[in-house]
């Protein structure tokens, strides 16, 4: 006997890499060497200083126990002071700050927080697919807004507003999702986008919610972020995270910051959902926030050789792409000649044991696209290169 799903249950599917990477694991048993070019999971060290602190704090006796829900003083401080020094916003550390296990799960608690069955939440045609899939499972209408190809990648303000507005989604919609740098489009983050949807937010009383874990990885201005424009406080929170930046992926360290009354309402859900984070390793994310800009452009100059070889291989497939993109992977656009992504990208993997993703997966706009990601050495990247060629 199978006991019934419930309806969220039903309303979303396995994450497509869960599916790809067990297709990866067969190919992987039966002998081949696969190339995984699919996925953003840093392979560099943290730097030495934050495995230092763990080891140290592991050993202490008092931090095996339970945490506060809230983390540490000491982690939401480093927060503080790493957003002063990088986007130079003024956090209150006591109040504005919520460490996560991880920013994916920040994308669960303001659902949960702020979404009622049937509120409308605005989507980016191409994101995160999460966004889309938590907002589903707690039975809110998901809209797409769309992204200007030729503009940048940049949100289509007219269609927002037309989806704020209408009949179908007046006076429901809760929730807008923004993500710049933008995966998976690489597209840059500016000024001039945050004050517009700053402006958009508080014109149409909604929460905007940004993720932001990508404004360090080959950035090439000044990072941004959405907390520095003014009035965002009242009308937005961030999501960030040291998966991406600080090569901490599997740590699961990450934090939501905002106004106090949106803190508070997030630990609400929260509380009743975990029991906070392990110490040591909260201990050493405060160290890692602590690295030098030094460390950031020893590890972005990492990236930038891998970028070209990266390159060569979207040359091999004769793939088109921006220049301009920031973060960890490249957007390309196919050939006419290929049928579609999902079809190039079962290709190669079958033939040539090089995984990379389609981009079907962030939206339908997609599906003549290509992501590629920086997370393998630049020898290996060559390798996949030379059997594509």
């Amino acid at each position: 006997m199978i006991i019934p799903l419930a309806h969220r249950a039903d309303q979303t599917q396995e994450y497509y890499f869960s599916v790809k990477l067990a297709e990866v694991r067969r190919l992987q048993a039966a002998g081949h060497d696969i190339i995984n070019l699919g996925i953003g999971n840093p392979d560099l060290m943290p730097s030495p200083n934050t495995i230092d602190t763990l080891i140290q704090s592991v050993q202490q006796p008092a931090a095996h126990g339970y945490q506060t829900y809230k983390g540490t003083p000491a982690l939401r401080q480093a927060i503080a002071k790493f957003y002063s020094h990088t986007y130079g916003v003024s956090l209150d550390a006591d109040t504005e700050i919520l460490p996560l296990i991880g920013s994916k799960e920040g994308i669960t608690h303001l659902s949960l927080t702020f979404l009622n069955e049937g509120d409308a939440v605005l989507v980016p045609e191409l994101g995160y697919p999460a966004y889309r899939a938590v907002s589903q499972m707690i039975g809110a209408t998901v809209y797409e807004y769309p992204l200007l190809e030729h503009g940048g990648w940049q949100p289509d303000w007219n269609v927002l507003t037309d989806l704020v507005t209408g009949s179908e989604s007046a006076n429901r919609t809760k929730l807008l999702w923004l993500n710049y740098p933008h995966m998976p489009t690489g597209a840059p983050a500016t000024r001039a986008l945050f004050e517009r949807a700053v402006r958009f937010a508080h014109d149409h009383k909604i929460l905007l919610c940004h993720d932001n874990p990508y404004s360090l990885i080959l950035n090439k201005k000044p990072p941004i972020s959405l907390l520095s424009i003014d009035g965002a406080k009242e009308v937005a929170v961030e999501l960030n995270s040291l998966s991406k930046s600080h090569n901490m992926a599997g740590w699961r360290i990450g934090w939501m910051a905002g106004a106090k009354a949106y803190v508070d309402a997030v630990l609400t859900i929260k509380s009743n959902i975990d029991s906070g984070q392990f110490r040591p390793i909260m201990d050493a994310a405060a160290e890692a926030l602590t690295n030098s800009d030094e460390w950031h452009r020893e590890r972005n100059a990492v990236y930038q050789g891998r970028l070209d070889a990266v390159h060569a291989l979207l040359n091999a497939l004769n793939c088109t792409y921006s220049t301009d993109q920031e973060g960890l992977f490249i957007w390309a656009k196919l050939p006419d000649s290929v049928e579609s992504a999902e079809a190039l990208v079962d290709s190669l993997l079958r033939t040539k044991h090089v995984f990379i993703a389609p981009g079907f997966i962030f939206g339908p706009k997609g599906n003549r696209y290509v992501r590629v990601s920086l997370c393998l050495p630049k020898e290996r990247i060559e390798e996949a290169v030379k059997r594509i060629k």
